[in-house]
């Protein structure tokens, strides 16, 4: 699995695999695209010390994806859907694994669902 890094204001770094990542980024740039500011939330996994992670994403701040890859993923719309979607919920956009979307938008009883 190929790290990638979500760098936030001046010199914050957060790594998240490349596929994460690149759906991350659609979800993301699409609600600052309409100026909305969101609460992105993540597990920290236990080999980095374990907990929970919570960063106020503003269209003012700079945010920068760094992808090692050469080639971007496939893209997976459901899951795409599903992060945007979580974002309006009052936890706000929580990073989830691609298995868990097509659950997480039939339980909040979204039509895309498949």
């Amino acid at each position: 699995m190929d790290v990638a890094r979500l760098i936030y204001g001046a010199n914050d770094a957060y790594e998240f695999d490349e596929r994460t990542l690149a759906h991350l980024k659609i979800a993301m740039t699409a609600k600052l695209r309409v100026r909305e500011s969101f609460l992105l939330n993540w597990v920290v996994p236990s080999e980095k010390g374990s907990g929970r992670m919570s960063l106020w994403i503003s269209p003012e701040v700079p945010l920068v994806f760094v992808f090692h890859g050469s080639k971007p993923p496939q893209l997976n719309k459901v899951w795409v859907d599903a992060l945007a979607r979580s974002a309006h919920g009052i936890r706000g956009m929580t990073v989830m694994p691609e298995a868990e979307a097509e659950s997480y938008l039939r339980a909040a009883g979204s039509p895309a669902a498949p």
